[in-house]
């Protein structure tokens, strides 16, 4: 049984769908199992939920022309949206226990950048997966996104759908200023947070940074959220810090030894003391460290907002 409150994400399906031997090269990433291998996208979202995942997040991150190209999306992009949420929903309604489906809203031009954004073609982007994930879902996982402005392009997208949305920011995690966490983009994690909550969102997370970045964010989001109801996430990476110029995804990168299951149980137990409710990983925190924190449930307990 958990703590009071504390649910548990899955982690990062791109370095999981490697490790299972999945077809995986640049540029398509995780969507080339997607489209080769589904079976094998399947079975990445059941190790996670056998290692005690609640919630699971569609494989769709790389369901945009970024990554496939941009005749590839037009031909197939709704089809394969239409797959990711399809193979989660079957993963999720085979666990022994309840598991949600969270549908992946990614970065539509380039992870990490978000100088490459093009707002007026984010609406047509973000509605093909919208579209294709809507009927799949339980809720709406708007991840790594860099900007505000990404986040209400998500938000827009997903209006009316009737189901939750949740934000997720990626932060600075090259050179952060200690006590002054920001997102990529430079905005201020406190003004994103606000925003996220005008923007309707039933929790802001944050993921794809480092874990050092992940816990002065935490704390400012905090104390904005304070008083409400909104829940906090982090689901961290195993990178090292990355430059300002790099596009996430761009090639394989190295990850740290230092974060194995029991280290990064570290990082999570820091997380939940500072109030966080939603934890999990992002790349290359794998199946084995989801089943470290969720045999650590019973002692994580989230501090009172």
């Amino acid at each position: 049984m958990s703590g009071p409150g504390v649910m548990l994400l899955d982690g990062g399906m791109g370095r999981q769908l490697a490790r299972m031997g999945a077809p995986f090269r640049q540029p398509e990433w995780s969507a080339l199992a997607l489209i080769e291998a589904p079976d094998t996208v399947r079975a990445a979202h059941a190790a996670f939920i056998a290692a005690g995942a609640q919630v699971i997040t569609t494989n769709s991150y790389a369901v945009v022309p970024f990554h496939i190209g941009e005749d590839r999306f037009a031909a197939r992009g709704l089809g394969l949206a239409d797959l990711s949420g399809r193979l989660a929903r079957q993963a999720a309604e085979s666990a022994a226990a309840p598991v949600r489906v969270a549908g992946s809203l990614p970065p539509l031009f380039g992870s990490y950048r978000p100088d490459l954004f093009e707002p007026e073609r984010a609406p047509e982007i973000a509605g093909v997966l919208v579209e294709g994930l809507a009927p799949h879902v339980d809720l709406w996982l708007a991840e790594t996104q860099s900007a505000i402005r990404e986040a209400a392009a998500a938000a827009r997208a997903v209006a009316g759908t009737g189901k939750p949305l949740w934000i997720s920011y990626t932060l600075e995690d090259e050179r952060p200023e200690p006590g002054a966490p920001r997102l990529r983009s430079g905005e201020t994690v406190a003004d994103a947070v606000r925003a996220a909550l005008d923007l309707g969102a039933e929790a802001v997370l944050f993921n794809c940074s480092q874990p050092e970045a992940m816990g002065d964010a935490v704390a400012a989001a905090a104390r904005v959220i304070a008083g409400s109801p909104a829940r906090i996430g982090v689901y961290a990476n195993a990178f090292p810090p990355q430059p300002e110029d790099a596009t996430a995804n761009e090639g394989l990168s190295e990850l740290r030894p230092d974060l194995d299951p029991d280290s990064y149980l570290g990082w999570i137990r820091r997380w939940v003391g500072l109030g966080a409710t939603l934890v999990g990983g992002c790349c290359g925190i794998g199946p084995e460290h989801i089943a470290r924190i969720h045999a650590a449930r019973p002692e994580l307990v989230p501090e009172a907002q």
